[in-house]
């Protein structure tokens, strides 16, 4: 106690009135107790953005069946692929931009444009008359959407030291957890007039328009976000100086440019970003095949489920998630370290994969209950490596380049999801193709394929490559 009482003088910082980031700055300094508050809206933000990523998944099949641009039954996943990138692709294009604008005009416009674009283009999105407005509305959706890089610069600047690590972590669970209830309330929701006859008629709206009413469930709760962000506070500096701090504001710039350079040199974080991007095109890859596969017909080796029943899978799967992940994570990650936890998580999802072939052979009761157990496990493994590597990239930079580390990341992982349900989509109309083949005939191709990525990832986790630096 003596030592911080000892070093108080020294944090006696100058506030300025009117700036928002020193108002933040010095109510953080008065703060006592956990922000509860503060940690419930960077949940609900993160959440509004996460939530119609993959909230299309159960229902995409289904929404490319009725648009009639497949030919064939086969070809129903290379089609629904597309229209799984484009969000993605809209997202890699603009994630550094929005960072930039993050730090340079605040971080709140950019937070309210990416809650306000959810409201707009995933209701669109929904009423999508045809194949090309779903591909157009998606990409807006992700071109207009900077806000999951920014929410973290955010919740690093709204909470003191102590609390960083809990509001970090929250943003992670509401990605899984989004990733997980997005597909639920898409299969539950999802052609209302064929699941409620006796509510919603075959010629209302929600009938003309079966895909619309997850769409706007979800654009609701963004609207209610939205309006919540708006009285949140803006954590970034802005400073009236004299002509002669500008002057030496205007050095610190170059130096900003060259640290964007740094961040590709720092080899810690470019590394740990990488194994990122390679864990997170299999999860993207294993989430549309995942929904695609189990709602394919049993004569091409899928499970023949409807939409409700893939949401039922995926309802449940985020119920173990939250039981599961919050409580062991971070035991498993104290006895073993990120790394460790990383490498076994990605061993035994292998081992777990190379499985699905043959629960497609089960029915009944014995598959819905061995699929919901795989499901659940698949997806523990799954956030327990993503939230490994975060833990890596934050650890290797300093507090002032994460907004841009985060941007850099975010763009790389687009560009890695993207192609991951573009392929995935692909190979499992090729893989559905080869019913009769002599090697790794039709399903036991696609989980091969994604064993090989996965593979791909552990290597990775292992020096030369990973390398990581102790601050």
């Amino acid at each position: 106690m003596g030592d911080s009482e000892f070093k108080k003088p020294l944090l006696d910082k100058v506030y300025y009135k009117d700036c928002p980031g020193c108002i933040v700055d010095q109510k953080k300094q008065l703060q006592t107790g956990l922000p509860i508050k503060e940690v419930f809206c960077i949940w609900i933000m993160a959440l509004s953005v996460t939530l119609p990523i993959s909230s299309l998944f159960p229902f995409l099949y289904f929404m490319i069946r009725d648009f009639n641009i497949a030919e064939k039954e086969e070809d129903i996943s290379y089609y629904a692929g597309y229209v799984g990138s484009a969000y993605m692709i809209g997202r890699g294009l603009t994630a550094v931009l929005w960072g930039v604008v993050a730090d340079r005009y605040g971080r709140k416009p950019v937070i309210l444009l990416g809650t306000s674009s959810v409201v707009i283009f995933n209701t669109l999105f929904g009423f999508s008359g045809n194949y090309w407005m779903a591909i157009i509305t998606r990409f807006f959706l992700g071109f207009l959407n900077g806000l999951l890089g920014t929410v973290k610069a955010y919740a690093c600047e709204l909470f003191r030291e102590e609390h960083q690590a809990l509001a970090l972590s929250s943003i992670s669970t509401s990605w899984g957890i989004g990733l997980i209830i997005g597909p639920a309330l898409g299969g539950f929701l999802a052609q209302p007039a064929e699941k409620f006859p006796s509510l919603v008629s075959s010629d209302s709206l929600f009938g003309r328009f079966p895909y619309a009413l997850p769409c706007l469930c979800i654009s609701t709760f963004a609207f209610f976000v939205t309006i919540i962000v708006i009285w949140l506070p803006e954590t970034l500096h802005f400073h009236k100086q004299s002509e002669l701090e500008s002057a030496s504001e205007e050095k610190s710039d170059e130096k900003e440019d060259s640290s964007l350079i740094s961040l590709f040199k720092n080899w810690p974080l470019m590394s740990s970003i990488i194994v990122y991007c390679v864990f997170s095109l299999h999860n993207m890859a294993y989430a549309e095949i995942f929904s695609l596969w189990a709602a394919s017909p049993k004569s091409l080796g899928g499970l023949n489920y409807t939409t409700k029943d893939v949401g039922t899978v995926l309802a449940v799967t985020g119920v173990g998630l939250l039981l599961f992940q919050t409580p062991l994570y971070p035991v498993a990650e104290r006895i073993c370290g990120p790394i460790m936890v990383a490498r076994i998580s990605g061993v035994l999802t292998i081992l777990l994969l190379t499985s699905y072939p043959y629960i497609a052979m089960l029915s009944g009761f014995t598959l819905s209950f061995t699929l919901g157990c795989a499901s659940i496990v698949k997806n523990i493994l799954s956030v327990s490596r993503i939230t490994g590597t975060f833990i890596l990239q934050n650890k290797a930079v300093d507090q002032h380049q994460r907004g841009a580390a985060n941007g850099i990341a975010m763009t790389m992982m687009s560009i890695f999801q993207a192609i991951g349900p573009a392929c995935g989509g692909a190979l499992l109309s090729w893989s559905q193709k080869r019913q009769n083949a002599a090697f790794l005939p039709g399903d036991q191709m696609i989980f091969f394929i994604l064993n090989v990525v996965e593979g791909v990832g552990i290597l990775l986790t292992f020096k030369p490559f990973l390398t990581t630096n102790h601050h």
